[in-house]
């Protein structure tokens, strides 16, 4: 199984980040290959333009399309997934997620941005091809109170919620091969 992680948080640290990386060391333990992808290392020249040709999110493309396992994090503003977020999952092609099973995670200071998820990120998995999208995790930030050396802590609940989510997510899910996917070149080559 080959597990991708994206992170779509502008900010470094990030709580989404924390969390992104705490669920991917347990989906690590039954991936045979991991790639973390964090969105604001990339070239914003390409981002914004969207130069789907730039060698570097070609390779980012690449890796999410090639994903047995993809988890992707963001920070919730004003109810909806960061724009950095959005603008790499437009330049994914269509069906990009087919196959794949996807796993929302999102922080954010209020619970009433936890519907982002279902209203605004979770569609556009869907309408990329995802059809098992697991059940969404939302940490709210005081779920992830930095201890006195200023290292994030997540609370038995929201280490809880995550598992439950990772079990239900990689459920009937066998050790196996990644899948064959369509050539990336044959869609970039339609750009």
């Amino acid at each position: 199984m080959h597990l991708v992680t994206l992170s779509g948080s502008p900010a470094s640290p990030s709580r989404s980040g924390w969390l992104l990386q705490r669920a991917a060391a347990s989906v690590r333990r039954r991936a045979s290959s991991s790639h973390n992808i964090v969105l604001r290392d990339l070239p914003a020249g390409a981002l914004v333009s969207a130069d789907a040709r730039h060698p570097a999110l070609v390779a980012a493309i690449e890796q999410v399309v090639s994903a047995d396992v993809l988890l992707v994090a963001t920070p919730i503003y004003k109810a909806a997934y960061s724009g950095l977020l959005k603008i790499f999952l437009d330049l994914l092609p269509p069906d990009a997620l087919r196959d794949t099973r996807v796993l929302p995670i999102a922080t954010g200071g209020s619970p009433g941005h936890l519907l982002a998820l279902d209203y605004a990120l979770k569609p556009v998995l869907g309408a990329l091809g995802a059809r098992h999208i697991g059940d969404a995790v939302y940490g709210l930030d005081s779920l992830m109170p930095r201890d006195v050396s200023g290292q994030y802590q997540a609370t038995p609940e929201l280490d809880q919620r995550l598992e439950r989510a990772i079990a239900g997510l990689l459920a009937g899910l066998p050790p196996a091969q990644p899948q064959q996917r369509e050539p990336l070149a044959l869609w970039t080559a339609a750009c």
